[in-house]
């Protein structure tokens, strides 16, 4: 395939090239991180996956212990362009170069091209998506309506005038739009593409898009890391980032699963500006195996799949998938396992189901009373009985009304 058809030469390269350069890449992150960040100054030595996972909440305590950014900034604050604040309040910088968020990317493999107007309705205020989209718009070539949200009515009225090629948003805030511009009777016909993510993007409302014979594809990222990952024409699942290193871990750990397996998404950023290691996103997905028919080389995820931190409060305390996860890694010979929350008349009870042989079953039952101070039963099953989802706790129980 062309290389006209791809953003750079980084999307086509071979394995050995991408793994030798993000290896070199990674080192110099690592050296970055413990010389400018003092969250990282301790970090050991050792292979990515022996390294500690940094997780939202380690973020929150550090910031909370030494504002602004706790450590984790290795730019000055006076430096950067902008900060910005995400629930928590968790602040994340942005430095004073272009494609900070690296979207351009994701953007031009959605189709967008130099010269062509992006109509923005991601938030401006208080959230980085807004900045992320702009810039990468921006790094393209490209001017960028900031339409923010709501005001559906002024939405349509101003795409019908400006006549943009391409919307980003959320993904259904595009239909609300072409919706209110039907009712209006308004020409929304110039747009084309459409970019989203921040949301669930159904089946449903894709084929809705295509009936109407938009492009809108999707991209996956966070306001502490930027771009993760992206679609591409060819549809099957999400490609990532040349500016990330991404491993799927078993949730509750740090410990990388088997491509396939569905875990929680670890990331280690190559920013300099904001060296992340081993930063725990929350969410689950898993490696999709081979690669996308459109010619981009990285490895796939096949995109969100839920959440990874499945707490539950049972009995008045809470069971999290870390303290599963140290009961498993008592007892030898265990595989998948999860862990079902139930009520039996108005008391929580906990069954663990785990992949592992029978006589195993005592033992995990002392190790599951040892790591949450609860009891609970243990059933053992065999190995791939148990769905491959990523789900360690299972709350069964009734939503209260």
């Amino acid at each position: 395939m062309a290389l006209a058809e791809h953003f750079d030469a980084f999307e086509t390269r071979s394995a050995d090239e991408r793994e030798a350069a993000q290896a070199a890449a990674l080192a110099k992150q690592i050296a970055q991180a413990r010389a400018h960040a003092p969250h990282y100054a301790a970090l050991p030595d050792g292979p990515l996956a022996s390294l500690p996972v940094t997780r939202k909440s380690d973020l929150l305590a550090q910031q909370s212990a030494s504002p602004p950014f706790g450590g984790v900034v290795a730019t000055p604050a006076g430096q950067l362009a902008r900060v910005f604040a995400s629930p928590g309040p968790i602040y994340e910088p942005e430095a004073a170069v272009p494609d900070y968020w690296r979207y351009a990317r994701a953007l031009h493999a959605t189709g967008l091209r130099t010269g062509e107007l992006l109509h923005n309705c991601f938030a401006y205020h208080f959230t980085p998506a807004g900045s992320m989209l702009e810039s990468g718009a921006r790094a393209l070539g490209c001017p960028v309506f900031p339409a923010g949200t709501g005001n559906t009515e002024l939405q349509a009225q101003a795409a019908a005038q400006l006549r943009p090629r391409c919307y980003s948003g959320t993904p259904d805030f595009l239909k609300t739009i072409l919706e209110r511009g039907d009712a209006l009777g308004l020409d929304l016909s110039s747009l084309k593409l459409g970019h989203v993510t921040g949301g669930a993007y159904l089946p449903s409302l894709r084929a809705w898009y295509a009936e109407r014979g938009l492009t809108v594809l999707q991209s996956y990222g966070t306001a502490d890391l930027g771009l993760v990952a992206y679609e591409s024409s060819a549809r099957e699942g999400l490609i990532l980032d040349e500016g990330v290193i991404l491993e799927i871990v078993r949730p509750g750990t740090g410990d990388p699963v088997p491509d396939g397996e569905v875990g929680e998404v670890v990331v280690t950023t190559l920013n300099p500006h904001h060296p992340l290691i081993r930063f725990a996103t929350g969410d689950l997905s898993a490696i999709l195996p081979g690669q996308s028919p459109c010619g981009r080389t990285n490895r796939r995820i096949r995109g969100w799949m839920g959440r990874a931190d499945q707490a539950a409060k049972v009995r008045g305390m809470f069971v999290r998938p870390e303290q599963v996860a140290a009961a498993l890694l008592a007892v030898p010979g265990v595989g998948r396992a999860r862990l079902i929350v139930s009520l039996e008349g108005e008391r929580d009870v906990m069954l663990l189901r785990a992949e592992a042989p029978v006589d195993a079953a005592v033992a995990l039952s002392e190790a599951l009373q040892a790591a949450t101070k609860l009891r609970g039963q243990v059933e053992c099953v065999p190995p791939g009985s148990l769905p491959n989802d990523g789900k360690v706790i299972d709350d069964t129980r009734p939503v209260p009304g």
